[in-house]
């Protein structure tokens, strides 16, 4: 019996909390406004830190009332404000209070607040605002709706340290870019987002937002100062329009890049030191400081550096792992420099081990925080492990012998954070570079399982670095290939190249392209069968030239070994002659109609094979179409074909040499036999050399 009881019971509690706030906002309808006023302020100090307080509020309808009377011209001032706070307040609650405060239309109700003279007001819609677009929840989008909006609070910007300190924070929150990245570390710690129409750094750059805020970097407000380094670290996101504009801004007389480097002392808070390290960064990444300047090398990275170390708070460590992974990501040179600075690689493993059981943390709550945060520590460690080891084989030695640092990788693949298993998977692939490393550590630690696994289900980013990474480990001299094979890899490779998302068509097909190389006929026929016909003439009709390039990769690679070229064709000739036609015919840049010769020169080095090119005139007519081009690179691949065709010890000889004779064959020899070309010479006085035989 009790659980039916239990529904009534609740209900009766809550309606008993809810009755006892509803007095609060019956007082909101008074017809007495000084009654109304003080009802305001009781509202007010009911709820601040009372989160079960603003939910009844919430539910008893006290938004729409206080929204009536702050939009309400004939109400004093002070109620005006004193409603914005309330709603402030409110706002500070939970996710839902704000949905609930949204729904309400409290946005454009507080933008048209701004429009009033007093500037209490104004700063009141302004910190409410602040609270509104710094949730999660709530889309930046409603910011830039109207065009009015963002010119006017630049315009507000000159009111006070206030209206700076939260206009600034406003445009920091709501200035997100608008792509996605499809693959490797581009993810920065700054959020990305996919939308239409011009970007919301462009719009407040074209407001004028760097002229505005550069000179608030010398307020003696320190929250002003922090706002404004914030929103040129967002403002500066690769966007080198923002960046090369930032660099030559002066503020009483000094440039911005002077002032960030000062803002990096160890004399200043960290949370400003961290910030003006990432300005510097997004402006090194967009081309605006060079990669070996003084301030990165001698300034930006130590301090990003310094960030890991464990005696910074859990925050302050992932945000400069992250940043320094981001700043070192493209740059040989840096990534050095980074991995000799204070044992980097070595305390970075201690992002691992964290908190420990003996952790200086007395702080409870802190304790809690942090363990519940603790992967966050771990996907930033391996974002900078990643971009440390992504050229340098030395590094990548010292990485991988970090203790249990295969291990570390491997549980890594499977955590249940997709943040710690995207970081992994870049990690692996960055290593997986190493001739050495695929040798060596990845056998021994037979990463090749836990990386399918992950192929087997994941988002889009995820799988398209865990398909680079198996791209790898499918290359000729890595033990893993075997054992790929066997679990399946081909059907799973096959399907990649079916998918919508360019990064993973290219992946699936050149993994495809690595596994058939040198490999036994049997494996060949189970990736054409897995690929069919059908399928294959999609990727060569593919509108990009990676994926075009790849898949005559594999054409390549499937056809080569006489058994095999005879085999294939004899099977899939037709359709393949008909490919090559078709490519050869088309608007094809050099390296894809060089890559097609090349797959005929092949053709005609079988032993049956060889056939369906002297059978078919058409494509006869092109190689020799090709042999007098004006490319040396085509002129050369042609000459293989020719070749091939010709060559004395093989049965049918004579009749293809009389048969290309009469077509014009010898003639071009004879032309080429003198080409300032010292290879194109060479190769055709040797095939020359077969007719006189």
């Amino acid at each position: 019996m009790a659980c039916v009881l239990e529904t009534p019971l609740r209900m009766s509690v809550l309606s008993e909390v809810t009755a006892s706030s509803r007095h609060y906002v019956d007082r909101l309808f008074d017809p007495d406004p000084q009654k109304v006023l003080q009802g305001v302020i009781d509202m007010k100090n009911a709820v601040i830190g009372n989160n079960k307080q603003k939910a009844n509020l919430i539910v008893l309808g006290a938004v729409p009332r206080l929204l009536y009377l702050l939009q309400q011209e004939t109400s004093n001032t002070e109620l005006r404000t004193e409603c914005a706070v309330v709603l402030g307040s409110l706002a500070m609650g939970t996710e839902n209070n704000v949905k609930s405060l949204l729904d309400c239309h409290i946005i454009p109700a507080l933008l048209q607040g701004l429009l009033s003279p007093e500037l209490k007001f104004i700063e009141a819609c302004l910190r409410c605002l602040r609270t509104i677009f710094t949730s999660p929840v709530t889309p930046e989008e409603l910011l830039y709706t109207d065009a009015t909006v963002i010119p006017h609070l630049m315009a507000l910007l000159s009111r006070s340290r206030y209206t700076q300190e939260y206009i600034c924070q406003i445009f920091s929150h709501c200035c997100k870019l608008r792509h996605w990245h499809s693959c490797g570390f581009k993810s920065s710690p700054q959020p990305l987002l996919c939308a239409n129409g011009p970007d919301h750094q462009t719009i407040l750059f074209n407001h004028g937002a760097v002229q505005n805020i550069a000179h608030l970097l010398s307020s003696t407000s320190y929250k002003v100062r922090m706002q404004a380094l914030k929103c040129f670290s967002v403002l500066a996101f690769e966007n080198p329009q923002v960046s090369m504009t930032l660099v030559n801004v002066l503020v009483d007389g000094e440039l911005l890049p002077q002032i960030f480097v000062k803002m990096l002392q160890r004399d200043k808070p960290i949370e400003m030191q961290l910030t003006s390290a990432k300005c510097l960064t997004y402006m090194c990444r967009a081309g605006a400081i060079q990669t070996d300047d003084n301030c990165i090398v001698l300034k930006t990275l130590p301090s990003l550096v310094r960030m890991c170390s464990k005696e910074r708070l859990l925050e302050e460590r992932v945000e400069g792992a992250e940043t320094l992974a981001y700043l070192i990501e493209t740059d040989v040179e840096l990534q050095r420099i980074a991995s000799i600075t204070d044992h980097l690689i070595a305390m970075l493993s201690d992002y691992f081990k964290y908190p420990s059981s003996v952790s200086a943390i007395t702080d409870i709550k802190r304790l809690d925080h942090d363990l519940k945060h603790a992967h966050e520590l771990r996907q930033a460690a391996f974002k900078l492990y990643a971009s440390l080891g992504a050229n340098d084989e030395d590094i990548r030695k010292k990485i991988i012998e970090t203790e249990n640092m295969m291990d570390r990788i491997v549980n890594g693949l499977s955590e249940s954070s997709i943040k710690v298993r995207l970081s992994a998977v870049r990690c692996l692939h960055s290593l997986s570079r190493s001739v050495q490393q695929l040798r060596t550590s990845f056998q021994d630690h037979a990463v090749w399982k836990p990386l399918m696994k992950v192929l087997q289900n994941a988002p889009d980013e995820v799988l398209v670095v865990a398909s680079s990474t198996l791209c790898n480990l499918l290359l000729e001299f890595s033990p893993s290939k075997e054992p790929i094979l066997e679990s399946g890899a081909i059907e799973l490779l096959c399907s990649l190249t079916q998918s919508e998302n360019l990064a993973l068509r290219v992946n699936g097909i050149w993994a495809l392209m690595n596994m058939a190389f040198q490999a036994e006929q049997k494996i060949k026929a189970d990736i054409l069968q897995g690929l069919s016909t059908e399928q294959l003439f999609q990727l060569l009709s593919d509108s990009d030239v990676n994926v075009l390039m790849k898949t005559l990769g594999l054409l390549r690679n499937l056809l080569s070994t006489r058994p095999h070229i005879d085999q294939i064709m004899s099977t899939h000739g037709k359709q393949i002659m008909q490919a090559v036609t078709l490519i050869l015919e088309g608007e094809h840049n050099i390296e894809v109609k060089e890559q097609t010769l090349c797959i005929l020169a092949n053709i005609a080095d079988g032993t049956t094979a060889k056939e369906l090119i002297m059978t078919n005139d058409d494509i006869l007519q092109k190689i020799k179409y090709y042999m007098s081009h004006s490319n040396a690179k085509l002129q050369l691949a042609a000459m293989f074909c020719i070749s091939n065709l010709i060559w004395n010890e093989e049965e049918g000889s004579q009749e293809r040499q009389d048969k290309l004779r009469d077509i014009g064959i010898v003639d071009i020899l004879h032309k080429l036999s003198q080409s300032s070309d010292p290879n194109l010479c060479d190769k055709a006085k040797t095939a020359l050399q077969q007719y006189l035989a």
